[in-house]
């Protein structure tokens, strides 16, 4: 089971949205790995930080889920009883 999780770590997917304008690539453990944001959207001066930005926040709101689904479980594991 480890070998498997390791192998889907290391997927990756590639979202587009904008006909292509804005593209998020991320891997099996769902970690945002880029962000690619057309320069016609943005200041190019600005383009890089936002990216940047824009990951940092989504992987930080996907712990904080996971955080979440994990406490969650264990709550409602321990109503039956039940120790993870």
């Amino acid at each position: 089971m480890k070998r498997v999780k390791e192998e889907i770590s290391k997927l990756t997917a590639t979202g587009s949205s904008g006909a292509g304008m804005v593209n998020v690539t991320i891997n099996g453990e769902y970690k945002v790995l880029s962000i690619e944001i057309n320069e016609l959207l943005v200041d190019k001066n600005e383009k890089a930080m936002l990216e940047v930005m824009i990951t940092s926040a989504f992987n930080d709101a996907t712990e904080k889920m996971q955080r979440n689904i994990e406490d969650y479980t264990r709550r409602s594991l321990s109503q039956f009883g039940i120790t993870p």
